[in-house]
This record gives structure tokens, C-alpha cells and sequence, in this order.
């Protein structure tokens, strides 16, 4: 089992450019992580519908594998909202 780590670039309210927002899934297939990324970020803001300074609105940032889900404790279907800054703890290991 792997997950993955997802940026998505949402447009919040009283911001003047989109924010990056970062997702744990531990989904298996890319696409579906991908699109659950989105259904999640739709919580937060609307989905930026083009890129912004070099930055695509979804990205796959870093694949994790299942002993690194296991060591954060992400579940497999899980979806783990990480905010907008930088989830250096995801992306290292």
C-alpha cells in the first residue's frame, strides 16, 4: 500500500493569490488520490482553475510508502488534511 502527499492551489477568501493546500491519502491509485485531493480542498476554498507562478492547482508532491504511512500514522483510504504550510514532516523519511 503507498499514499501520496497533494498540493492543491485554493483561492480563500481576503487572500490575494491562490494558497497551496497540502493533503495526506493513503490512496493507492494517483488519479483517484488526486480527485479526493480536490473533493477535500472544496471544504476550504474553490479549486484555482489555472496554474499560479509556476504552480499547477493539483500536484502530487511526494509518494509515500507504506512504511512511512504506518510511521505517521495515515490509514489506508484516509484522507488527512495538512494545511498550507509546508508539510516538511511528510516529505522527508
Amino acid at each position: 500500500m503507498t499514499g501520496y502527499v497533494i498540493g492543491i492551489l485554493v483561492e480563500l477568501s481576503g487572500e490575494p493569490a491562490p494558497v497551496r493546500c497540502y493533503f495526506a491519502l493513503g490512496i493507492e491509485d494517483r488519479a483517484k488520490a488526486e480527485w479526493t485531493a480536490v473533493d477535500a480542498a472544496q471544504d476550504v476554498g474553490r479549486i484555482a482553475s489555472s496554474p499560479y507562478k509556476g504552480q499547477e492547482p493539483v500536484e502530487m508532491l511526494a509518494e509515500l510508502t507504506a512504511a512511512r504511512m504506518k510511521t505517521l500514522g495515515l490509514k489506508p483510504g484516509e484522507v488527512r488534511a495538512l494545511g498550507v504550510n509546508w508539510p516538511r514532516r511528510w516529505m522527508t523519511g
